[in-house]
């Protein structure tokens, strides 16, 4: 737990709200693939309170950065990978022997210095070792190695076990053990897991590896007073980590997607579905499943693990989502910025009204068809002449790949309806802001009005904020949550400062 402490501490805990929308529909199904049309066009029909497509988007943008997994610690995924042929791991220890059984190693050498012997007497001994072939391994996203009671350790318990067991250091040593036994059935040669920073539970350091050095390390102690050994070590940690907080993430693992098996897969784990019902998403935990859910997700993961390579579609879902966020995440955020300034006086309003129109035009440039505009004059309650532009913005990313479902693996089809969903309700809102502006008059190609109401135009500011801020709020892009302004390089410096006066 104080490891936690000052991993919250320094990776700036920050959290958000989320709010839930409400639908005009009284049931709720997932999406049916293959249809292009995503239903219901109307531009005031937000998605269902239960509808997962944010939750799978953002899960899949998140894995193996640690900013976003140490946001939402209480992990939902499970997805294979390989770590390749000559990656380094490191493992720290006490002892001048080798492990030959299971065993943790870190990807940076900072992680592992951390176990190599706290007192002047134990020696400190760092083995690197070097992949010879490639790994195969099985992923936990979220703080899957936190040594938490309150979720981050859920989907490998109740893969295990079929219940959380909790995180003291012994149900851990059970845990590698277990899993390992567990993983041997699939020829599953490690697993990986994020705490601090990204560690690999290797389940046969005598196979697919080959050490690379046995280093005799100066001790800790001889560099840190005792009382103070842990924070800094820590702070090394979490230093070295930090480099994988955002894209590319830790690099030296390879995931595949095609294989994903998630949680928030609400026909994978219907009975989730109620228990999620009103919570934040730090929240949401994968206790309280079903048995018959629980032994389907089992059933799909050994699936995914004994599948032969090659059967699946090939698309690179990762660029895909990534695309998505670029072309998003920046320009949201601007246009947020806008409609939070302040305004001293009615010239303000209308010039940042239309600076947000502007920006609201940019985003939709690609989908803004000739042929749709408002009659004129606009009648604010028509708003079916947006639809083309709507539909446009919100299949282009994926239309093509109904050609594709045939080659898709079960984990690829959630993938997609993932993007569909979010890109529609993405250009959902941005499509209504931007149609709001031109009945306003305020748009730069389609000013409909010489002369302009500012309080009018004030209140549309107000609802183009409100509806940005549920969008964004659903979305809960990690991209968006950071100091603001960033912190300055003296903050290293001084953490380590503060560390040594207290000595």
């Amino acid at each position: 737990m104080l490891r936690f402490t000052f991993w919250c501490l320094f990776t700036v805990c920050v959290f958000a709200t989320q709010v839930s929308f409400h639908s005009s529909h009284v049931e709720w199904q997932p999406a049916a693939l293959g249809d292009n049309d995503l239903g219901d066009w109307s531009l005031d029909t937000s998605p269902h309170p239960n509808s997962t497509d944010h939750l799978v988007f953002e899960t899949v943008h998140s894995l193996l950065q640690r900013w976003p997994n140490t946001r939402m610690r209480n992990g939902h995924a499970i997805v294979p990978g390989i770590i390749p042929k000559g990656t380094l791991l490191y493992h720290g220890t006490s002892s001048n022997v080798f492990p030959t059984m299971h065993e943790w190693f870190a990807t940076d050498p900072e992680h592992s210095y951390m176990f190599c012997g706290f007192s002047v007497e134990a020696e400190c001994r760092l083995f690197t070792i070097a992949t010879t072939r490639p790994l195969k391994v099985v992923y936990f996203d979220g703080s899957s190695a936190a040594k938490l009671q309150d979720g981050a350790l859920d989907t490998q318990d109740l893969l295990l076990w079929g219940e959380p067991r909790g995180g003291t250091a012994k149900e851990d040593m059970q845990r590698i053990e277990d899993i390992c036994k567990w993983g041997g059935k699939y020829k599953v040669d490690a697993f990986v897991r994020m705490q601090m920073d990204f560690e690999v539970m290797l389940c046969d350091p005598t196979s697919g590896v080959r050490v690379i050095s046995s280093s005799n390390l100066v001790s800790p102690l001889t560099q840190w007073p005792q009382k103070i050994l842990l924070q800094v070590s820590a702070f090394e940690v979490m230093n070295a980590a930090a480099w994988h907080n955002r894209l590319p993430g830790e690099t030296r693992v390879h995931l595949n997607l095609a294989g994903l098996v998630t949680f928030y897969d609400t026909q994978l784990a219907p009975s989730l579905v109620p228990i999620r019902a009103g919570q934040e998403r730090w929240d949401h935990r994968v206790q309280g499943i079903s048995s018959e859910d629980l032994s389907a997700t089992r059933t799909r993961l050994e699936e995914v693990l004994t599948r032969p390579e090659g059967l699946s579609s090939g698309i690179d879902w990762a660029s895909l989502i990534q695309v998505i966020v670029d072309r998003y995440a920046q320009r949201l955020d601007s246009v947020q910025y806008l409609l939070s300034a302040p305004t001293a006086n009615p010239d303000d309003v209308l010039d940042l009204a239309n600076k947000t129109q502007t920006e609201l035009r940019v985003m939709l440039t690609p989908y803004l068809l000739l042929s749709a505009a408002p009659t004129h004059p606009p009648d604010e309650t028509e708003l079916d002449w947006a639809t083309p532009v709507f539909r446009l913005c919100a299949t282009t990313h994926t239309y093509s790949m109904d050609s594709e479902l045939p080659f898709m693996t079960a984990s690829e089809k959630l993938v997609l309806q993932a993007v569909r969903g979010t890109t529609r309700e993405i250009c959902r809102v941005v499509t209504k802001m931007w149609v709001a502006g031109v009945h306003a008059g305020i748009d730069p190609l389609l000013n409909t009005n010489d002369h302009f109401d500012v309080i009018k135009v004030a209140h549309l500011r107000n609802a183009w904020l409100e509806d940005l801020n549920h969008l964004m709020t659903w979305l809960d892009w990690s991209e968006w949550v950071k100091c603001n302004p960033a912190c300055d390089r003296e903050v290293h410096r001084g953490v380590l400062s503060l560390f040594r006066q207290a000595n």
